[in-house]
């Protein structure tokens, strides 16, 4: 990957609704080499989706919580991700090295309905308990940098 490459990426995170002229534009390339570029990157795996960001109040799931998944058993196996994939008020959920075996991101309307889905947490197998941090509000969401960071 080199520059050219990581200029789309981010030109593409700003706005991926762009056409390849403008896209081929940004970054000082033809239109059909821009595509080229573009299919390669999502060929090789480097854009794994196109999505629109969605205000999460706008549509009734203002309460965001990160929640800390104690459990008795390793957490890290297809079982345990279909079980967390199956819940839809999981956004995220990462197998981590720490105080806890899972890193889970819980996104709903209500607190009550924050309480049914640690609910439906505590009943997979091996938790043991959660430690749940509610947000009270985000200062930014930032998109991934394309660029290596400066030593």
């Amino acid at each position: 990957m080199d520059d050219v490459d990581r200029g789309l990426l981010a030109t593409l995170q700003q706005d991926a609704t762009q056409s390849y002229a403008a896209l081929a534009q940004a970054v000082g390339l033809s239109t059909g080499a821009a595509h080229e570029r573009v299919r390669k990157l999502r060929e090789q795996g480097v854009i794994r989706r196109t999505t629109v960001d969605v205000d999460p109040a706008a549509v009734d799931r203002g309460v965001l919580a990160f929640v800390l998944v104690e459990a008795n058993a390793w957490m890290g196996d297809r079982p345990t991700h279909e079980a967390l994939a199956a819940l839809p008020e999981v956004e995220e959920a990462h197998v981590i090295a720490g105080p806890a075996a899972l890193l889970v991101k819980i996104r709903v309307g209500t607190p009550e309905q924050l309480q049914a889905g640690l609910r439906r947490l505590f009943q997979l197998d091996g938790v043991t308990g959660t430690r749940t941090i509610v947000v009270l509000e985000t200062f930014f969401d930032r998109p991934l940098d394309p660029y290596p960071p400066n030593p």
